[in-house]
């Protein structure tokens, strides 16, 4: 499918989350993280549909199976519509004047229109008479704050598929990022590296072009791709005999921000599993000495705590049944070597939202 949509470039794609050979999930990943298919609207129709998760991906809406053909209809209508606007909407909600400048300056181009507004009133009258495809939400406003506009903004089903980003300089606490996170679909913090995130969320919400955008914003969302939150500060444990895959892996995820901690065995991989609760994600290689992947994933699995942890194996070759044989044993997802590098990091975000 990544071929065809790559070589066809359609207007639009509506995509299964159930397919036989790959998860729905990272083929979404793949295509929003493809500067060739990133702009292409993708609208979820699937018996496991989550809208959150979708919109947090890129999905521009989700319907669940079973559809009614009336419902099929007005969501392909709201596609067609969406694709055929070449100028997409944007509602700037930022008190500061000259940080709203800043921002216009940035985001802004003959391919979006910038709506600004000063206030969470302005922000919500905004919302009630225009059509906004994205919103980048400050939390510090004069009359209301960002999380009340949100909560308005959430209590209306016509801005129910509505991506918000946080744009935002105050220190967040726990639980404030906790709320934020299921609510918003991404949160900026207003840093060094803040310009090249926003544009680079703003461009996945918006479904931006890259090829009519110039050098210089294409830069931008180069360093963005590079700087993705879902990796930075995760900790992922390899599993591998062979110390040159576990160097090769290492530098990829390090270059992702990511911790990377490993083992050279499936009793190692245990031992390391039972002392190192931090872990949060387990690349199993499955043709090892000894104890190989299978057996290892048997073992984690017995072990109540590790049920729901991550685990992606990596084989050596593909075969037939490879796939089965591993879920069955316990993996989450599997990967042949020689890996694609796009296609693990893909997985690794993948699994690390769920």
């Amino acid at each position: 499918m990544l071929p065809l949509a790559k070589r066809y470039r359609p207007s639009a794609i509506t995509l299964d989350l159930k397919l036989p050979d790959h998860d729905g999930w990272t083929v979404l990943d793949r295509l929003k993280h493809d500067p060739a298919t990133s702009h292409i609207p993708v609208h979820i129709i699937s018996v496991v549909a989550d809208a959150k998760k979708g919109k947090k991906l890129g999905a521009i809406s989700s319907l669940a199976k079973p559809v009614s053909r009336e419902a099929l209809e007005e969501a392909l209508a709201r596609m067609a519509s969406f694709a055929e606007r070449t100028v997409k909407r944007l509602l700037l909600v930022e008190d500061d004047a000259a940080q709203r400048q800043t921002v216009v300056d940035l985001i802004g181009n003959g391919d979006v229109e910038i709506v600004q507004a000063s206030t969470g009133a302005e922000a919500l009258a905004a919302l009630r008479t225009r059509e906004i495809d994205c919103m980048v939400l400050d939390l510090k406003l004069p009359d209301l704050s960002g999380f009340e506009v949100i909560r308005r903004v959430q209590a209306d089903p016509a801005l129910a598929e509505l991506p918000i980003v946080i744009y935002t300089g105050r220190e967040l606490t726990k639980s404030e990022e906790t709320e934020l996170r299921s609510v918003a679909e991404a949160i900026v913090l207003k840093d060094a590296r803040s310009p090249e995130r926003l544009v680079a969320e703003t461009a996945l919400f918006l479904h931006r072009v890259e090829g009519s955008l110039g050098p210089a914003r294409r830069r931008m969302l180069d360093q963005g791709r590079q700087q993705d939150p879902t990796l930075a500060g995760r900790v992922v444990f390899v599993v591998d005999d062979d110390l040159r895959n576990i160097f090769a892996l290492t530098a990829v995820l390090e270059r992702q921000g990511a911790k990377v901690l490993y083992a050279e065995n499936g009793r190692s991989a245990l031992a390391m599993l039972q002392s190192t609760p931090e872990i949060e994600i387990v690349l199993m290689d499955i043709m090892m000495p000894e104890m190989d992947g299978f057996e290892t994933m048997r073992a984690i699995r017995a072990i109540d705590r590790f049920k729901r942890l991550p685990i992606i194996a990596l084989t050596a070759k593909a075969m037939k049944g490879d796939r089965e044989r591993c879920i069955e044993a316990g993996a989450s997802d599997y990967i042949t070597k020689p890996v694609d590098t796009q296609q693990l990091l893909s997985l690794l975000r993948v699994w690390l939202h769920r």
